[in-house]
């Protein structure tokens, strides 16, 4: 019998608690990895490594950091390190439109700063933080969006920006880390209707979420499995000689040429 697929690895997911990230962490653990479970919320963050301790059987630990914070997600790598090993895999979930306004005009300094600094600098600094530990065959797996594509109609310019952002970010990484034999790769997903972009759809008039739905050719919105298998593929040997690619994963509203 074949070890599961990420037997004696540690993967690192920030955002952890969340909806999406839940789901990534359990698809993790069902194949075999220890996992770190990252958030804001240690409560939360914990009760997710409990859970798939419970269900699993793997190790599994949470931490409660700002991503934003350079030294406290250096402690961090630190820590999880000594804890669980690695990180081989890091999954820079953290991030989104954080609550912030979506029209022009009703943008402020800080809500730029917030996104900012949680979806670049956070992705830049986990990813930088985790390189020191990382060896052959590692991998990050970053998280753009649609949004960061094309225009969103739920989103403001912050959100498009930092999403655009990542995708730069996640090249140059790429570029630089493919010769220790560490590939970084991001996914962008469409409209997963999960916590507060549930919220700001639900919130939209009718005629706009028809035109959102409108927009997707598979005419549906999707399971979040479908953005952990893609995920963990990027993750796994299957995508060994994959690297500064985005995945797209949003049942075609967005088709790159």
């Amino acid at each position: 019998m074949s070890a599961p697929r990420f037997a004696d690895r540690t993967v690192l997911i920030t955002g952890g608690a969340g909806g999406i990230g839940r789901a990534v962490a359990s698809g993790f653990a069902a194949q075999g990895a220890r996992v770190a479970i990252v958030d804001v919320d240690l409560h939360n963050a914990q009760g997710v490594a409990d859970s798939l301790s419970a269900e699993h059987g793997v190790e599994a630990a949470g931490w409660a950091v700002d991503v934003s914070n350079r030294e406290a997600v250096v402690g961090l790598m630190a820590e999880v390190n000594a804890r669980l090993g690695g990180p081989n895999i890091v999954v820079t979930l953290a991030g989104g439109s954080l609550g912030t306004p979506k029209d022009l005009s009703e943008i402020e300094a800080d809500d730029v700063d917030l996104v900012v600094d949680v979806n670049v600098k956070g992705t830049f600094y986990c990813a930088q933080a985790a390189a020191s530990y990382f060896t052959a065959g590692d991998c990050i797996v970053t998280v753009s969006s649609i949004g960061g594509r094309q225009p969103s109609p739920v989103t403001g310019v912050p959100y498009a920006a930092a999403k655009a952002a990542v995708l730069g970010l996640t090249r140059r990484m790429a570029r630089e880390l493919g010769p220790r034999g560490i590939r970084v790769n991001a996914v962008a997903p469409g409209l997963f209707l999960t916590g507060r972009l549930q919220q700001m759809y639900d919130a939209m008039p009718e005629a706009e979420r028809r035109e959102v739905l409108d927009a997707i050719p598979l005419d549906r919105f999707p399971e979040l499995r479908e953005i952990v298998d893609p995920i963990m593929f990027l993750a796994s040997v299957e995508a060994s000689y994959i690297t500064g690619v985005v995945l797209d994963v949003n049942g075609g509203r967005f088709m790159p040429q």
